[in-house]
């Protein structure tokens, strides 16, 4: 599996995203880091934004709503082996996590990384929840956050996927950049292994060499 880790929506040069070569052009959406915010249009207009900017570097996409398919992981396996690319957005991170946990996708991601011919991408929480641990991340993102139709237990591991703790946003124009200060104390104090990114850049990584960057 190749991967695509971004701050904030597609870095610039955003073609560096279609360049990773995927079985197909089709990109799955995920925005279910967005499901405890109650702003539905705010939401749809984030989508079509999503959707048009991965238009504009020749990608097809769809969204993917994980609500759908939990506690039906084999019917989002069968789902997803027909898209080249997955796009997962920011938000919540521990909203993320569940999400991925109650439809399986964790799982099907995990049977995927010896692929290469399929692109995980994503930005902020997407990206986030892909490390070893979410500890941390309670500083920006609020764990206790139960969207209606999911557990209340709180996951505190991430995939695991990469060995670091990314800390998007940073020292940026966005509202998150000074809780993102406080993250990365944490992780310092911690001694948890991270990488701080500016809106803008990406982390380009393949699962064989997640320390490529």
């Amino acid at each position: 599996m190749k991967f695509y880790l971004s701050s904030y929506h597609l870095c610039d040069p955003p073609e560096r995203l279609s360049a990773l070569a995927a079985k197909n052009n089709r990109v799955a959406v995920v925005q279910n880091a967005l499901d405890a915010y109650t702003d539905l249009e705010r939401r749809r207009i984030g989508l079509q934004r999503e959707f048009a900017d991965l238009k504009t570097i020749g990608l097809a996409a769809e969204e993917l709503d994980l609500r759908l398919f939990f506690g039906k992981a084999a019917e989002l396996e069968n789902l997803i082996e027909g898209f080249g690319y997955l796009w997962v957005t920011g938000g919540n991170t521990f909203v993320l996590r569940r999400a991925f946990s109650l439809s399986g996708l964790d799982s099907i991601l995990q049977q995927k990384l010896n692929e290469d011919d399929f692109v995980y991408a994503g930005y902020s929480a997407g990206v986030c929840v892909l490390a070893p641990t979410l500890k941390g991340l309670h500083i920006a993102d609020d764990p206790q956050a139960m969207p209606k139709g999911y557990v209340s237990q709180i996951i505190w591991t991430g995939l695991g996927f990469i060995p670091y703790c990314v800390a998007p946003h940073y020292r940026s124009n966005h509202s998150e950049s000074p809780l993102i200060e406080k993250e990365i104390e944490y992780f310092i104090e911690q001694k948890i292994p991270f990488v701080a990114l500016r809106d803008g850049e990406a982390l380009i990584l393949d699962s064989k060499t997640p320390l490529a960057f």
